[in-house]
């Protein structure tokens, strides 16, 4: 045993001989114990993972017995040799103590890995990577004992030679059976999941290699991919598993710093304070000055840091993911030394071939696993990645359910959602690289030691020159992220612009104000392209840096190694060595500065983040809802309450008692803080001080009903569980049972966002259902009556909420601006300015002669009491309601042309029927009750699919990008330019190619001695075809980079062009989300993503290109291994670019619903909460994440597929290649060799990434096709018509004359106005009236060509309208729309978006239109700034803007949709008035739903069917007793 140190070193001398071998010895000892060494090292931390794991235990299978089986012969094998030793030792041979050691060692590790393998049974391991890689490693071993027992020939030791053969080959059958898996576990989830993912049930190779992704990979290729052939998520990457994890954490550091800000503040106040005890006074209720000293005084506040709760949540798994990146980095430098081995190889003359065939193998199998371990780190950080995007977006929405208003109002919808989609996408993308934070240091560090061994001092020279290139790189960096940063807020302001302006369009095109908006995009668009130009700038100066460093620092290097010493020469091991290192130097260096700016990114990230999740939350506890005193349900003492802690109080002394089972209602003027006081109810609003307290359950109408983008019906139930009969009840008890035949898909229908396919009145009535339907306790109504008609409120008033209505019995606080309820509910509350000026019941209040009854004497009296009479006649009849009026006044306000074919032809058939019976009137109320019951036993399939969809789901292209979008996006680019940056690549790559080639002919001098001679110009000559190809690059990154840009204005100006020339059908059918999109994603990705796509394209293309040039020209052999090769790698490309695009689009497509749910849930909160839904909507938005993370997952996966098998084919170039050299190796210098083999190891790095960019280049190509898309659709009439432009002072005196006229609202609908034919003059008032649907708010867009007609034309003063260009018809029209739109920005921006008018005009104009008072009383004046939305304006000052708006106009043809609904009725009275006196020589028509508006006009028009029905003064009408007077009489205006 001596000799076996010894023979050691004759192991090595060996090596260089013939046939090599190893010393028994050797053989013996270190080589047999090496797997068992292996196995003991992994046994303890693998078995504390078992013992953790557990996912229940396995069925013993045969496969299972076989291996136990096979384990058990192994040791009985192995202690066979060791008893046989021991046999020995008895007869007296004397044997060295390996023979005892090995056998017993062995024995006991067989029997360990038998152990492992029941182990992992009972624990549900179905493939073990830890045995698998043991048998490996014994098989590997046992083959070179085995080599070398047949070289030896003569068999000496007969045993143990059979016990070797036995053993081996057993060893040989547990590693084959270690390929197989196992059956899954019992009880696993798998058996449960309709398409489980198979990754883990998949075996350790299928594992390392990713061969469990293959059958989608194959699936895709075949169809494209649906969402149905996606697996199911792994457990732990659900958010249900995810985010309350992370929120753990997350409070964990919250409660931390609120002890330590309690500590600082109790110990800050004893100090202040004589004693403890007083300091505890203090705490509570003492001197509030002196706590706010203390306050002030204290260090900055502590926040609690979201960082530590994410890295808690997630650090563990991503640490594993760091363990394999630390194995690959060691493993990367193992190939530069056996490249210099192979090198030397090449020069030696007379070495065995065997030699260099085993070099070329272990360089292969060293890159092999490089890229097993390499893929594996990835897998792990990239799930990391998708995890930490699923914990932030659901703790953001948990948040966004909870926060205060003030917080609310501190960003915008539009800002939280880039919270979502933008800050957590980051996060995602660091882990990616965040290893490379420790891992680039040391890939240096070790790259620089070996440089060192082979250059010596001189390397110096090199590292200096990438030391002076790193600050470069980070001031780029630096200098790129201001840019970002300044970039990311026009971006903001655009989409919040564009987002307003798709909200408005109708309100745009009617008021032919879209030019105005276009340049206040385009003029924050220069800004941001600006901004893009500036980073291109930078982009090429980084890119430069990029190529040319590894280039510099060779170049420095390898001239002063020259320079320094006479005796230095360079020869090919030493240039090609270090090159290969300095390559691998390459990725670290340009890594760390990226690593680092996106650290710096996350890191804003991370601020925004935890700032939002750091926001004051609504305290659930404002309202008390335990207090029992049982005589009250509502009760608010003392009440003062603001919006935000810092602002004035809104409401000030609010007492108020609402008895249970009582209806209170609240009046008052305009902005006088009705809403805020049913918000303060709600827990809405801060509550400076007072007591809330409110029994029971809430149920609450808003004043603007929230719609969600779900079917009518789910919008009524709102998670209760669907009962029929109360379900009918409710729906007739809100006059919705009409509608849902006049929707196309009954109650089923899909409603669009926002509501949009509901008139006001039916979204309304849908709000006031929800709260119907979901029985509470206390019932908070605001203003839910004010957006239907008279006869509906009085429905809905008698049936729901007045004293024999549903609601009876319930407590309910109803805020109204009808005078006509007040006599029947119990109290009436006043509020004036934001306080309860006084509180009692009807007659209370009338003989108490105070603000109310001094409000009511005005109005109406006569009106109340004639309502009376009407009220008593119709309890008279035996019917409770007017059938016909029911069912087809449902609702004048039919503003929304989307509302289908089927609603027209419903409405035909009730007027029909209606018209069938001489006197409806008198239907008996036998047939009423048959027909309703009929209605009820509708069947509801045969309703369904008449439904067609109102919204059309956004397609998701399938099938290959079309070239036509390449073609288009180079279009825009520029034809040329594109060529031009083509040929500059060529170029570059050549200048590069040249100056490899040159060196290597330097290096053959060393062969030669010649050396000395031509030193500088081999130098020169170097050093300028690097620095020609630096230059080269320079100009191609630019030259693209401007293209880009170019490419991206013209895309976007296109797109927003044809957006603004949009007919108002496309919005009515697409949903805002989808266009918004088109405007977010797709320009970022158009803007920022394709450009550096494209570039990084053209890289890895030509430099895979150049590769494959330099190997076959210096080993010609080699082309033929290209063929192979080529063909795998066209298969393997083909199978991931199919399947990973199609995953791609199906994320995209998944993930808007995510940020579309997000921002309906954000403008819906208030609701929500007050109807307890938080729970139900969290797990909504949870599964839509998980959905959209449900395709993002095989993303992933799919790129480490490919990853696996292209880089296999690289290492297959670099394998053929060094065989290659060696078979040649007589005609080949030693230059050449270095060459082909260094380009080689190069070469697997540009083929992976050529396919990821391939992948990448028509995934983002996609964004071309879709703002192309966009950009495309059909458009209106042009704006301007140069040769029919009509005089300026057109129409002089207002004229209007429809001839004929037919419209109907998109194709293939049927006609909603039928021959029209009519005159009327200058200057006189119509009122319009007629049913739901009889065409009025048609005849108005008719007028504006919001509607083309089908037939006929109307002519204004003699102009035929559908001959001049839009503005020119639109600026001279004027309507008062039903829905007031403000737009952000100032006031003065919302009257006059021009800047037409002067000051004194404006202020004139809101003097008349009664806003001047609480203008002037504002301090910013005209500058008043309007919030998104005009959300900082009562909805009634928003009505009156739009008042302003029109006298500010004052143009001869005045339209008013009637919108006086949300309008208190005194200031109803002042805009009749003002419309009265300052329009009395305009030709104005109003769309009435008030008949008492109109009884003063020249003449009323009674629309039905889309026909004339009527047409006279409103006398004559009323006295024809036809149409007009049923529903003047219905409105108690005739007898």
């Amino acid at each position: 045993s001596k000799s076996c140190l010894s023979s050691s070193n004759q192991n090595w001398e060996l090596f260089q001989l013939y046939s090599p071998d190893l010393t028994e010895c050797f053989q013996m000892s270190l080589l047999s114990w090496f797997p068992s060494i292996y196995l003991w090292i992994a046994f303890p931390l693998y078995f504390l993972y078992l013992k953790r794991s557990n996912r229940g235990y396995i069925m013993m299978s045969l496969l299972n017995r076989v291996k136990t089986v096979v384990g058990v012969i192994l040791w009985i094998v192995c202690w066979t040799d060791l008893f046989s030793s021991f046999h020995e030792l008895q007869q007296g041979t004397v044997l060295s103590p390996l023979f005892f050691v090995t056998p017993l060692v062995v024995g006991i590790t067989m029997l360990l890995a038998t152990f492992l393998i029941q182990y992992e049974r009972l624990r549900g391991v179905q493939s073990s990577g830890v045995l698998f890689v043991f048998w490996l490693l014994s098989v590997l071993c046992a083959i070179v004992r085995f080599r070398s027992k047949i070289l030896k020939g003569g068999i000496t030791d007969k045993l143990r030679f059979t016990t070797f053969c036995i053993s081996f080959a057993l060893i040989v059958i547990e590693l084959l059976l270690s390929c197989f898996n196992e059956k899954a576990p019992l009880f696993s989830s798998v058996d449960t999941d309709p398409n489980p993912c198979p990754e883990p049930s998949a075996g350790f190779l299928s594992t390392i290699t990713f061969w469990w992704f293959t059958s989608m990979a194959i699936k895709g290729y075949k169809n494209p991919l649906e969402s149905k052939d996606l697996w199911s998520l792994n457990k732990r990457d659900t958010s249900d598993v995810i985010v309350p994890n992370l929120l753990k954490e997350w409070e964990r550091e919250k409660a931390k710093v609120e002890s330590y800000v309690d500590k600082q503040r109790v110990q800050g106040v004893a100090t202040y304070s004589k004693s403890p005890s007083a300091a505890e006074a203090n705490h509570v209720d003492g001197a509030p000055e002196e706590a706010e000293v203390l306050l002030s005084e204290q260090p900055k506040a502590k926040q609690p840091s979201f960082l530590r709760a994410l890295l808690r949540s997630f650090g563990p798994y991503f640490l594993i993911g760091s363990a394999y990146k630390l194995l690959q980095d060691l493993i990367t430098f193992v190939n530069p030394v056996l490249l210099r081995m192979l090198i030397s190889f090449t020069k030696q003359k007379g070495v065995p071939t065997w030699w260099g065939f085993a070099l070329s193998f272990l360089m292969f199998s060293c890159a092999v696993l490089q890229t097993l371990i390499l893929h594996q780190h990835f897998q792990y950080c990239f799930v990391t990645g998708m995890n930490l995007r699923t914990g932030i977006t659901g703790a953001i929405y948990r948040k966004s359910l909870v926060i205060t208003n003030a917080a609310k109002r501190s960003s915008t919808v539009g800002e939280i959602v880039n919270l979502m989609s933008v800050d957590a996408q980051r996060f995602q993308d660091l882990t990616t690289f965040l290893n490379m934070l420790w891992s680039a240091p040391l890939q240096i560090i070790l790259a620089l030691y070996f440089l060192w061994q082979n250059l010596g001092p001189s390397v110096l020279a090199g590292v200096a020159v990438m030391v002076l290139l790193i600050p470069l790189n980070a001031a780029i960096v630096m200098k790129t992220r201001a840019f970002q940063v300044e970039q990311m807020q026009y971006k903001d302001s655009r989409i919040k612009l564009m987002n307003e302006i798709l909200n408005g369009i109708k309100v745009l095109k009617l008021y032919a104000w879209e030019n105005s908006f276009k340049d206040k995009v385009l003029e924050i668009r220069q800004k941001e392209l600006n901004v893009l130009r500036k980073m291109a700038y930078l982009g090429a100066l980084s890119t430069v840096a990029w190529t040319s460093a590894p280039f510099l620092v060779a170049l420095t290097s390898f001239a002063v190694y020259v320079m320094v010493d006479e005796n230095n020469v360079l020869d090919a091991e030493k240039a090609f060595v270090s090159l290969s290192l300095f390559n691998i130097l390459r990725f670290p260096l340009n890594m760390l500065p990226q690593v680092i700016s996106s650290v710096a990114q996350a890191s804003v990230s991370l601020k925004r983040i935890q700032q939002f999740l750091s926001h004051d939350e609504l305290d659930p506890d404002v309202v008390d809802r335990k207090n029992t005193a049982a005589d009250f349900a509502v009760t608010v003492t003392n009440g003062k309450f603001s919006w935000a802690k810092k602002d004035p109080a809104t409401l000030h002394n609010i007492n108020l008692m609402v008895p249970q089972g009582s209806l209170l209602a609240v009046v008052g003027h305009v902005g006088c803080g009705k809403s805020s006081l049913v918000c303060a109810l709600l827990g809405e609003m801060e509550k400076l001080e007072g007591e809330i307290s409110i029994l029971g359950s809430v149920a609450y109408v808003p004043q603007q009903a929230w719609i969600q983008n779900a079917t009518l019906r789910d919008n009524i139930l709102f998670g209760q569980p669907y009962n029929e009969c109360k379900y009918r009840a409710v729906l007739d008890a809100c006059a919705l049972t009409p509608d849902l035949d006049v929707l196309p898909g009954g109650d089923m229908t899909e409603i669009g966002e926002k509501g949009i396919n509901l008139s006001g009145g039916q979204r309304q009535r849908v709000s006031l259902a929800r709260a119907l339907y979901n029985d509470a306790d206390v019932y908070l109504l605001d203003d839910p009556l004010s957006a239907v008609d008279a006869h509906v409120a009085k429905h809905i008033f008698d049936k729901v909420i007045g004293p024999e209505g549903k609601l009876a019995g319930k407590t309910r606080i109803l805020v109204t601006h009808g005078i006509s309820f007040l006599p029947q509910v119990n109290n009436i509350l006043v509020m004036v300015e934001g306080s309860v000026s006084e509180m009692g019941s009807y007659q209370d209040l009338l003989k108490q002669n105070g603000a109310f009854a001094e409000f009511l004497r005005n109005y109406a009296l006569e009106d109340i009491t004639e309502e009376d009479e009407a009220l008593v006649a119709m309890i008279e009849e035996e019917e409770p309601f007017p059938e016909d009026a029911l069912s087809n006044h449902i609702d004048m306000v039919d503003n929304e042309p989307s509302v289908n074919e089927a609603r027209r032809q419903f409405i035909r058939q009730i007027s029909v029927i209606s018209a069938d019976s001489e006197n409806p009137r008198k239907m008996s109320v036998r047939m009423r009750r048959c027909s309703e019951r009929k209605h009820v036993e509708l069947p509801p399939e045969k309703k369904r699919d008449q439904g067609e969809k109102l919204i059309q789901a956004e397609k998701a292209e399938t099938g290959r990008v079309k070239l036509k979008v390449f073609w288009e996006y180079t279009r825009a680019v520029g034809p040329l330019l594109s060529i031009f940056i083509c040929f500059l690549y060529g170029c570059q790559n050549a200048a590069s190619i040249g100056a490899n080639i040159w060196l290597s002919q330097w290096t053959n001098d060393a062969l030669d001695n010649r050396t000395e001679e031509n030193k500088h110009m081999r130098v020169g000559v170097y050093a300028s075809l690097g620095i020609l190809q630096g230059i080269l690059v320079l100009i191609c990154s630019f030259t693209l980079n401007l293209g880009g840009i170019a490419a991206a204005r013209k895309l976007h100006s296109g797109l927003l062009e044809n957006k603004f020339h949009t007919p108002q059908s496309f919005y009515d059918t697409t949903p805002i989300g989808r266009i918004i999109n088109r405007f977010s994603k797709d320009i970022y990705v158009i803007d920022e993503v394709l450009p550096s796509t494209v570039l990084m394209f053209l890289g890895t293309f030509f430099s895979s290109m150049s590769t494959m040039i330099v190997i076959i020209s210096s080993t010609p052999i080699f082309a033929v291994v290209i063929a192979p090769l080529a063909l795998i790698y066209f298969f393997v490309q083909r199978f991931y670019v199919a399947t990973s695009r199609q995953l791609k689009r199906l994320e995209s497509v998944s993930r808007s619903p995510i940020y579309s749910h997000f921002s309906e849930t954000i403008t819906g909160t208030s609701v929500i909460r007050a109807f307890g839904r938080h729970n139900a909507f969290v797990l909504l938005s949870d599964l839509k994440v998980d959905e959209n993370q449900k395709s993002c997952y095989p993303g992933i996966v799919s790129n480490r597929w490919l990853g696996v098998r292209i880089e296999f084919i690289g290492n297959c170039i670099v394998l053929f290649a060094a065989l290659f050299a060696v078979i040649g190796k007589d005609s080949l210098s030693p230059g050449l060799v270095g060459l082909s083999v260094s380009y080689a190891l190069q070469v697997t790095m540009s083929l992976n990434w050529m396919v990821r960019m391939t992948s990448d280049l028509e995934s983002n190509i996609v964004a071309v096709e879709r703002v192309k898309e966009y950009s495309e659709t059909e458009t209106e009439a042009p704006w301007d018509v140069e040769d029919k432009k009509p005089p300026p002072e057109w129409p002089q005196t207002g004229k209007v004359e429809f001839l004929n006229y037919s419209v109907r609202y998109r194709e293939g609908l049927d006609l909603v106005l039928k021959n029209l034919t009519l005159s009327i003059k200058g200057g006189e008032k119509i009122g319009i009236v007629g049913r739901t649907g009889a065409g009025k708010s048609s005849m108005t867009l008719c007028l504006f060509r919001l509607l083309e007609a089908a037939s006929g034309e109307i002519t204004v003063d003699g102009v035929k309208i559908s001959e001049i260009g839009l503005h020119d018809l639109r600026s001279k029209l004027t309507i008062i729309p039903q829905e007031p739109v403000l737009f952000s920005g100032d006031l003065r921006m919302n009257l006059d978006p021009f800047e037409k008018y002067s000051d004194d005009e404006v202020w004139r104009a809101l003097e008349l239109s009664h806003l001047k008072k609480f203008v002037a009383n504002h301090p910013s004046k005209l500058n008043l700034e309007c919030t998104e939305g005009g959300e900082n304006l009562s909805v009634g000052q928003r009505q009156l803007v739009c008042l302003a708006r029109a006298l500010l106009r004052k143009t001869r043809i005045l339209i008013l949709d009637e919108a006086t609904a949300a309008i208190d009725l005194e200031t109803d009275d002042l805009i009749q008035s003002t419309i009265r006196t300052q329009f009395e020589d305009c030709t104005v028509f109003t769309i009435a739903h008030r008949l008492n508006t109109i009884m003063d006009y020249t003449r009323v028009l009674v629309l039905d069917k889309g026909r004339i029905a009527e047409f006279d003064t409103p006398a004559n009408l009323i006295a024809q007793k036809g149409i007009f007077y049923g529903m003047a009489k219905d409105a108690g205006l005739a007898s």
